[in-house]
């Protein structure tokens, strides 16, 4: 007993402390209501006291709307009427108008129309057709289709005595007129107090949740993501077919049962007349009554009661007492009625064709059910009651008429009771699911749908750096798997599920490619010692062919700097923009080393000779180009991709090209001009400016102006002028690293021409 005390006061407190959670988290909002609630109740009342024709019963509504929202701006709009409804039960009704006032008023609000003048006179019209419009139609049908009791009763009363209107669109135009004044001055009353609310105040109650639920705290804006079809639209629009659905069904179904009440209601009021009245008609004397009518004693006394019974039921419109006779209905008594005087006694009339189908059982005297005609007395119910006399035979037959347009009335006004408290309810019930789905559904999947993209951007990212093998930065997806932790879901539902699938995989995701990027830096690394390795074996092969020529020195570091040197003017200059980038004068300056590589198929004798060389000698020596190139394209080709080396290709060009002539003289394959690739012109000029300011065994080096002048004669003949032109602006520079001596003239080096 003592566990189950514990355990009820335990579970007493918890729900003492969600309680008292929720009122501190909505105390904003709560506050808002209550001050919609009080601006929408204290104005409606000073126009009441001062006598000013207008409602000012919404204000606290449009001002709420504008800064909460819909779900409080609808309660605040149906509980004013809740609350009037106490003391005045017909203004409960009219709720429905205020949540559509509530709802029109957050929408528009939300679109921009309460920021400029002409928009809002949009929103006034808008408003007056909900409130004097539908309006209208609600107290025409509330009231009876009379005249309703408010504000715009003697106006409406007085368009129909001036005018000659119906009371319908007396009433109409009455409630419209009023409602145009009535939502001007709400409209701008409310645009103005907006206008001097704070900003703070503003930011604090956009969006405010009046439910609020784990994982849909604010900080999300489903701006931050392009969505054309919203999960939400589709919710809302789902919930709004189910509620007019639902609505439409109900009313009709209600409608139906409703008047086959009101019609049983008065065949038993109805009924009731007619057995008053039976025992009140002398069945004895019904001969007497058709043979002498008011002759006969009792007949005066017997009518005035029948005239009681009829006025002691307001419904009825006729009651009667006929003998049914083959020749038609013979009159015992009649009442006269309003436009419709009495039957004499002893008259008779036709049978009305919608009760020749009954004929042959009140011919026998039998009973009949209820008759319901539209004819020339107007949309009756008809009860017939046989009058039998003592011997138990029918005499004649008691008829009672219940007008149906009562029925209609009370119809109408039902209908509209229903629809207003049922759409009423239903819409105060469709804003918390749409609110209750936007916070606790969609919120938290849109959450975990932009945390998923940023963390597949990061990935793709990631994968794209580590495929390019440049630097990659963790920062960014670590960031990203943090935002979907921080996300806080906790649901135990299927959303909470999905949460926790997600930050696994992000997670996961995260771990993978913090692997494959530790996994490819070691990669990366060891290729960097292989490609390093390759390219010191393969210099080293260079310097060694280059050491059997006893006569060239540091010839291919002097030109590959050279090389570097005249790329990176050209660069400097803007020419050759698609070709000279940053990889490009890389791969030349790795490349130009191998240039004569090809001088290891030359014999030793022709390298080292004094002397110039024999055409015979000087032809081998020009073979030196072609064999470069065959020697490096082995290489590649032996490498199978082992070389990760673009260089090579260029130093195969360079290899083969280097002694190639701008106009086409040169060898091996005469090429001419642009035909020979960029590389290679770029090192014919370095090579021979080496060639010619280097001190051999043979000769001393050139005099810088003696070598220029070799060059600059040569440009268009055996160089691109444009190389030329570059290399003419830092020749000087490399000149005086080159050399500190001051060489007599020599004659140039053996492999550029013979002897």
């Amino acid at each position: 007993m003592r566990k189950y005390v514990l355990k009820m006061k335990q579970g007493l407190m918890n729900k003492w402390a969600a309680v008292c959670e929720f009122f501190s988290r909505s105390r904003n909002i709560l506050l808002l209501m209550l001050v919609g609630l009080l601006l929408n109740v204290i104005p409606a009342k000073l126009a009441i006291f001062f006598g000013i024709p207008l409602f000012l019963d919404c204000l606290g509504t449009v001002l709420t709307a504008m800064l909460g929202g819909y779900l409080p701006a609808v309660i605040v709009g149906f509980s004013v009427n809740a609350i009037n409804g106490i003391s005045e039960p017909v203004a409960t009704y009219y709720g429905v108008l205020s949540i559509l006032i509530a709802t029109l008023a957050t929408f528009l609000f939300r679109r921009g129309f309460f920021h400029s003048i002409w928009k809002l006179l949009v929103v006034i019209l808008l408003f007056a057709l909900i409130g004097g419009g539908i309006g209208s139609i609600f107290t025409y049908a509330l009231y009876g289709f009379n005249f309703g009791e408010g504000i715009s009763a003697p106006f409406a009363i007085a368009f129909h005595d001036v005018f000659h209107w119906n009371r319908f669109n007396a009433q109409l135009v009455a409630d419209f007129v009023i409602d145009i004044f009535d939502k001007s001055a709400i409209v701008l009353l409310s645009a103005l107090i907006y206008r001097f609310i704070p900003r703070r105040v503003k930011d604090e109650l956009k969006d405010v949740q009046l439910f609020h639920l784990k994982g849909s705290e604010k900080g999300f804006s489903s701006d931050k993501m392009s969505i054309r079809h919203s999960l939400l639209n589709k919710v809302v629009i789902m919930v709004i077919v189910a509620e007019v659905l639902l609505g439409g069904l109900a009313s009709m179904i209600g409608f139906f049962l409703y008047r086959d009440n009101c019609i049983n209601n008065f065949v038993s009021i109805a009924n009731g007349v007619t057995e008053a009245a039976s025992i009140a008609v002398d069945a004895e004397k019904v001969d007497d009554y058709l043979a002498r009518g008011y002759e006969v004693e009792g007949y005066q006394r017997t009518r005035k009661v029948l005239s009681g019974i009829r006025e002691s039921f307001s419904q009825t419109k006729y009651i009667y007492v006929y003998k049914i006779l083959p020749d038609g209905c013979h009159v015992v008594f009649d009442l006269d009625t309003e436009g419709v005087p009495a039957n004499a006694p002893g008259e008779v009339f036709a049978i009305e064709p919608s009760f020749k189908e009954y004929l042959p059982k009140l011919l026998n005297g039998e009973e009949v059910e209820p008759i319901i005609s539209d004819d020339q007395f107007g949309w009756l119910l008809t009860v017939y009651r046989p009058l039998k006399n003592a011997a138990g035979k029918t005499v004649a037959y008691v008829g009672a008429d219940i007008s149906m347009e009562s029925i209609i009335r009370d119809e109408a006004m039902f209908f509209i009771k229903l629809l207003s408290l049922f759409f009423g309810l239903s819409l105060i019930i469709m804003m918390v699911i749409i609110e209750v789905m936007k916070y606790g559904f969609v919120a938290p999947v849109n959450k975990m749908s932009y945390a998923a993209m940023k963390i597949s951007g990061a990935t793709m990212r990631a994968n794209y750096a580590l495929d390019m093998g440049a630097n990659l930065d963790l920062s960014n997806m670590r960031k990203a798997v943090n935002d979907v932790a921080s996300l806080g879901i906790n649901a135990k539902d299927e959303i909470g599920h999905l949460y926790e699938s997600l930050y696994t995989m992000a997670e996961t995701a995260f771990g993978l490619i913090k692997n494959v990027h530790e996994q490819s830096v070691n990669i990366q690394e060891q290729n960097r010692r292989i490609q390093r390795m390759q390219e010191v074996l393969i210099m080293e092969f260079a310097e060694m062919v280059e050491a059997r020529d006893k006569n060239t020195g540091d010839h291919i570091k002097k030109t590959a700097e050279y090389v570097e040197a005249i790329a990176q003017e050209l660069r400097a200059e803007g020419q050759f923009k698609d070709k000279l980038t940053d990889g490009y004068v890389r791969k030349l300056k790795q490349a130009a080393p191998l240039h004569d590589i090809g001088k290891i198929a030359v014999s030793d004798l022709i390298l080292n000779k004094n002397g110039k060389l024999t055409d015979e000698e000087f032809a081998i020596m020009k073979s030196h180009t072609t064999e470069g190139g065959k020697i490096l394209q082995k290489i590649v080709d032996d490498g199978k991709g082992a070389f990760d080396a673009d260089y090579l290709t260029e130093s195969i060009e360079m290899a083969s090209y280097h002694h190639e002539k701008w106009d086409g003289s040169g060898y091996p394959n005469h090429l001419k001009g642009e035909e020979i690739p960029l590389s290679a012109r770029i090192m014919a000029v370095a090579d021979v400016f080496d060639a010619l300011i280097a001190e051999r065994v043979y000769k001393k080096g050139f005099s810088y102006e003696k070598a220029m002048s070799i060059i600059t004669e040569g440009a268009g003949k055996h160089f691109d002028p444009v190389i030329v032109e570059a290399f003419t602006r830092i020749s000087k520079a490399l000149y005086d690293a080159r050399t500190k001596l001051t060489p007599e003239n020599a004659e140039p080096a053996g492999d550029e021409k013979p002897a």
